[in-house]
C-alpha cells in the first residue's frame, strides 16, 4: 500500500469514527441530560428522606425504642457517621467504575437493607430492639447510602456543560430538602400511626424505585471530539491541575462545606425536639416548620445556581451565605435566651422563634449546589466523584458529631448554647472559603 493510500485509509477510519461518535450522540439527544438530572434528583431525594426523615421522627424514635436524649443522639449520629466513612471510598470507586454501576449498587443495597430493618428491627408490644442493634443498623444504612451523592454528582458534571452546571447541580441539591421535607411531612405521622415497620418499608420502596430509574436511563455520555461536538455529546477533556486529594483549594472548600453543615444538621436532627420540648408545639406544627425549611432551601438552591451561573460569582455567594447564616443563628440563640430568662415573654416569643428557626435553616441550606459545582469544577468532571466524596465526608462527619454533641450542649448551656455554637461554625467557614477571583 502506498503512502497516499495509507493516508486515505486513515482519513476514512477517522471519518467513520466521527460518524460513529455523532451517531452515538444522536441516541442521547441534548434533552437526555435532563433525564440524568431527574435520576440524580430522585436518588438524592430517596436517601435524603432516609437520613433527614428519620430524625424528623425523633420524638417517636425516642419513645418507640425507649431511648434517652443521649442514646437518641448516638443512633442518629451513627447514621451520619456511616455516610461520612463511606463517601470518599464510594467517590474513588465512582471515578474508577463510573457513576451508573455505583449508583445502582448503592440504591439497591440501601433498599434491601431498609426492607430487612422493616421486618426485624422495629419495636413491638413484646420486643424493643436494643440501642446497640438500632445504632449498628443505622450505621450500615449510612455506609450503603453514601454511594448516592458522589455518583449522581459526577453524572451531572459529565452530562452538563460549564454554563449550566451550577443550575443543574443546584437542582440536584434540591433533592436533599425535597426528600427531607417529604420525610418531615410523612414519616412522623406514619411512625405515630403505624410504627417504624411502615417507616422503613416506605423508605425501602422509594430507594428501590430510584434504582429502577437509574437502571433504565443512566448511561455514560457520548464522548466526541470538540470539533464535531454538534449532536449533544460531551467533548473529551483531560483533567487539569493536581488530583483532588492533593489540591489545597479542594480541601478548603470541602472543609468549609463541613463547617456550614454543623448548624444545618442541628436543625435537621434536633429542631423537632427543640420545637416540642422548648416551644411546646404539636406534631403538625413541627412538621410544617421543618417542611418550610426544606421548601425554602429548595427554592434558594435553584435560584442561587441560576444566579451564579449568570454572574460567575460562586465564591462571593458562598461567603455571603456563611455570614448571613452566622447572623441568623446568633439572633436565634439570643432570642431563645431571652425567652428562657423572661418567663412571661416565653409564649409571646414562640412564633418569632419558630419563624427565625425557619429563616436561619433556609439560609444555611441555600449554598449546596453552588459549593458542589465550584468544588467539582476545580477537580474536573472526570474526577468529580472523588472531590464530592471528600466534601460529603465532611458533611456527614457533621451528621455524626452534631447529634452526639447536642445532648451535652443541652446539659451545659441549654438551647441557646446549641444555636450560638451553630453561629460560630458558620462564621468559622467564612475565612476558609476561597476569595472571589
Amino acid at each position: 500500500m502506498s503512502i497516499a493510500d495509507a493516508n486515505c485509509e486513515q482519513r476514512r477510519v477517522g471519518r467513520a469514527a466521527a460518524v460513529t461518535a455523532i451517531s452515538k450522540a444522536e441516541r442521547f439527544r441534548a434533552n437526555h441530560r435532563w433525564k440524568v438530572l431527574g435520576i440524580g434528583v430522585a436518588a438524592n431525594a430517596s436517601f435524603s428522606a432516609t437520613f433527614a426523615g428519620i430524625p424528623a421522627a425523633a420524638v417517636f424514635l425516642r419513645s418507640g425504642y425507649q431511648l434517652s436524649n443521649g442514646n437518641l443522639g448516638l443512633v442518629l449520629g451513627l447514621l451520619g457517621l456511616g455516610v461520612a466513612l463511606s463517601e470518599l471510598p464510594w467517590g474513588l470507586l465512582t471515578d474508577r467504575w463510573g457513576d451508573r454501576g455505583v449508583l445502582l449498587t448503592g440504591l439497591g443495597a440501601t433498599a434491601a437493607w431498609l426492607a430487612l430493618m422493616a421486618f426485624f428491627i422495629v419495636p413491638s408490644a413484646t420486643y424493643v430492639p436494643g440501642v446497640a442493634m438500632l445504632a449498628a443498623c443505622l450505621l450500615a444504612t449510612g455506609l450503603l447510602g453514601g454511594s448516592v451523592n458522589g455518583s449522581s454528582g459526577r453524572a451531572i458534571m459529565a452530562w452538563f456543560h460549564e454554563g449550566e452546571r451550577g443550575f443543574a447541580m443546584s437542582i440536584r441539591q434540591t433533592a436533599v430538602p425535597l426528600g427531607g421535607g417529604l420525610g418531615a411531612l410523612v414519616l412522623p405521622s406514619l411512625a405515630s400511626a403505624h410504627g417504624f415497620a411502615a417507616v422503613f418499608g416506605l423508605l425501602a420502596a422509594v430507594n428501590a424505585v430510584s434504582a429502577l430509574f437509574a437502571w433504565r436511563w443512566l448511561h455514560q455520555p457520548p464522548e466526541v471530539d470538540p470539533e464535531i461536538d454538534n449532536a449533544g455529546g460531551i467533548a473529551t477533556t483531560k483533567p487539569a491541575g493536581p488530583a483532588p486529594l492533593r489540591n489545597v483549594e479542594v480541601w478548603r472548600i470541602a472543609t468549609a462545606i463541613g463547617l456550614l453543615c454543623f448548624p444545618q444538621v442541628a436543625v435537621l436532627t434536633f429542631a423537632s425536639v427543640f420545637l416540642h420540648d422548648f416551644a411546646g408545639m404539636g406534631t403538625l406544627t413541627i412538621s410544617a416548620s421543618l417542611a418550610a425549611v426544606q421548601t425554602g432551601a429548595m427554592i434558594m438552591r435553584v435560584w442561587s445556581g441560576r444566579f451564579t451561573d449568570r454572574h460567575g460569582n460562586r465564591r462571593w455567594f458562598l461567603r455571603l451565605c456563611s455570614m448571613t447564616s452566622a447572623l441568623g443563628f446568633a439572633a436565634l440563640g439570643l432570642l431563645v435566651l431571652a425567652a428562657g430568662a423572661t418567663p412571661g415573654a416565653h409564649a409571646a416569643l414562640m412564633p418569632a422563634i419558630a419563624v427565625l428557626l425557619v429563616v436561619a435553616g433556609i439560609s444555611v441550606s441555600a449554598w449546596h449546589g453552588v459549593a458542589y459545582t465550584e468544588l467539582a469544577t476545580l477537580a474536573g468532571a472526570s474526577r468529580a466523584g472523588t472531590a464530592l466524596g471528600l466534601a460529603n465526608s465532611f458533611v456527614f462527619i457533621a451528621f455524626f458529631v452534631v447529634p452526639t454533641a447536642i445532648p451535652a450542649l443541652l446539659l451545659v448551656w441549654s438551647w441557646p448554647g446549641v444555636w450560638l455554637a451553630g453561629a460560630l461554625c458558620a462564621l468559622a467557614a467564612w475565612p476558609i472559603l476561597l476569595r472571589p477571583n
